[in-house]
């Protein structure tokens, strides 16, 4: 039987976000006090020895990422958290921002003693104006009461947070675009080499952690790397909060073990499909995540496991689709929301998702032909591996996924028919 854990979560609920007091009692500042009495390289060894991947997708190894931009010895270096949650169907980072600010809060603070940083931006979500407001308030105290500012807790370290708002613009969930904006420029991806590490933020070497990523932080600098790694698989340290949406049950946000099976998250904790329909497909991490069918569900949960089967864990969304959805009117949905995000800097990502969208309505209105699947590979193609940034590349990857598990679908529409009776064509008798 599936169990969540109660490792990054553990707070939520159970104490009042703008507490100071509620954060303390919850051991809050505990991991803080010991990082002051350690070298900041085995600091870096504790995040290595706890395997944490970055939480935002990519699944980088944030030990190898801190141990980069520390060997670089150029100063000031800052620290930024990337809360720009603009990924449809994941919103666990907002359940960090909105029930365990300290916590996010004291994690960016260890990332600043270890890199002698002075200073930390966390850029929000647009439309998380709640989630703002908290961040700013905890802060607050925080810097009221000597957790942030000048001389911490009495030390020689200072460090100051900056909390920053976006706009809406999904594309700016990348990195080096979300620098951009927080500059003042327009948000459009930058061009890398250099990397963030040595040419980040005002061109000077940067740090930049998704909110889970570092609200993991103070547990492994408190129990030790480890005990972290514990908690997961060989290669997948810890834990990972997984977005449970779509045509399932009990839809929400649950913290599980690393190795848990994605049919145990979504039938046992998620309680299955409702009103008697069955599981149609899965899309995991999110609108940029791969598709697939009920196959690939005793998949565990795991950066190796998922690679292996051609998925990815990516931001921990699983997003369920029963049989009375028409699966190229889903795609069509996913394409249209990435020709509406394109920042439009690169042909490949703007044109190609117009052409795609093209292709797609020529299936929903029953006038595509054989042709147009190999119109799609290509585009997709010169997209994956030409695009600018990583909307580019991984903008059609629900389409290709689609089209590998569920070909026979997009041939009936050739044929004039949708199975699920979505499509245009379908409704008008044809």
């Amino acid at each position: 039987m599936a169990k969540t854990v109660k490792l990054l979560s553990e707070n939520f609920g159970k104490i009042r976000p703008d507490s100071l007091e509620d954060y303390l009692n919850a051991g809050g500042f505990e991991a803080l006090k010991k990082a002051f009495t350690m070298k900041p390289l085995d600091i870096i060894e504790e995040v290595k020895k706890s395997k944490l991947m970055g939480r935002g997708g990519a699944g980088y190894p944030t030990g190898s990422k801190w141990e980069q931009l520390y060997r670089i010895e150029k100063f000031p270096k800052y620290i930024v958290c990337n809360a720009d949650e603009g990924e449809p169907g994941t919103f666990k980072d907002k359940l960090i921002l909105n029930y365990d600010p300290m916590k996010l809060i004291e994690g960016m603070i260890i990332a600043g003693y270890v890199f002698n940083s002075n200073h930390g931006y966390i850029y929000i979500r647009g439309e998380y104006p709640d989630s703002q407001n908290i961040m700013q308030t905890a802060a607050d105290v925080l810097e009221k009461t000597g957790y942030l500012g000048e001389n911490i807790l009495g030390s020689d370290f200072s460090f100051h947070l900056h909390v920053r708002t976006g706009a809406g613009a999904y594309v700016c969930g990348e990195n080096s675009t979300l620098l951009n904006s927080l500059e003042g420029k327009a948000g459009r991806p930058r061009k890398k080499p250099p990397h963030l590490a040595e040419v980040g933020l005002f061109e000077l070497p940067t740090l930049v952690n998704n909110v889970e990523s570092l609200a993991n932080i103070p547990y492994i600098v408190l129990n030790g790397g480890d005990k972290y790694a514990s908690f997961g698989t060989e290669a997948s340290g810890g834990t990972k909060l997984v977005c449970l949406s779509g045509n399932v049950v009990n839809r929400g946000v649950y913290e599980v073990r690393f190795g848990t099976t994605l049919r145990e998250i979504i039938y046992e904790l998620g309680g299955g499909v409702p009103n008697g329909r069955k599981l149609k497909l899965v899309q995991i991490g999110g609108s940029s995540g791969p598709c697939f069918d009920e196959t690939l569900l005793d998949t565990p949960l795991c950066y190796d496991a998922t690679w292996k089967n051609g998925i990815t864990v990516g931001s921990g969304a699983l997003l369920v689709v029963d049989d009375s959805n028409c699966v190229v009117d889903f795609v069509k949905c996913i394409t249209e929301f990435f020709v509406h995000e394109s920042c439009g800097k690169c042909t490949l990502c703007r044109e190609g998702n117009k052409q795609l969208l093209k292709i797609i309505n020529k299936f929903t209105e029953g006038t595509a032909s054989e042709k147009d699947f190999d119109a799609i590979r290509r585009i997709s193609d010169a997209m994956t591996n030409g695009a600018f940034c990583g909307l580019g590349e991984t903008a059609s990857r629900a389409l290709t996924t689609c089209l590998e598990y569920f070909k026979d679908e997009f041939e009936e529409h050739i044929n004039g028919k949708c199975r699920a009776g979505v499509c245009s064509f379908e409704k008008g008798g044809e």
